[in-house]
């Protein structure tokens, strides 16, 4: 593993940006393809969903493996090992506990909330695109059967 100076460092998390990420970008350009229309980092809704399919109640995030501690049972250790460990170990755990207090929110106002890593979505953008697909057809069917 490659040490960084703290400029170095300083410079890779500047650039690191909350909105309109290359993975949000990928899924959204692929489900305006399908003819899906949303809102993107919709604050009317708890944790501003990275995307927001108001006609179904869909909320849907797209996690970066790291902040969000995707495998946390294998990373946390890892950072225990690694350079101010007890700032990252606070600022994921945190980011983790925030996920899913977001996460019990909408789906208390009755939204559907999905959560893709990013390396999926890049990976395997079309089986993401399939997921939210399924979730509108069963959104629909549960409306039809009402």
């Amino acid at each position: 593993m490659d040490v960084l100076t703290s400029e170095q460092r300083h410079k890779n998390m500047k650039n690191i940006r909350g909105k309109d990420t290359k993975i949000e970008v990928i899924l959204r350009k692929a489900l305006w393809k399908k003819g899906y229309r949303y809102r993107k980092n919709y604050r009317d809704l708890p944790g501003s969903p990275d995307i927001a399919l108001t006609k179904y109640k869909i909320a849907i995030f797209c996690d970066g493996e790291f902040f969000h501690g995707k495998d946390w049972e294998v990373l946390k250790p890892r950072l225990e090992k690694s350079n101010n460990s007890a700032f990252w170990i606070s600022k994921i755990s945190r980011n983790r506990v925030r996920d899913d207090e977001v996460n019990k929110k909408l789906l208390f106002k009755g939204w559907i909330v999905i959560r893709f890593w990013g390396n999926d979505v890049k990976k395997n953008t079309d089986e993401c695109v399939k997921v939210i697909e399924e979730t509108i057809f069963e959104q629909r069917v549960e409306a039809e059967d009402l």
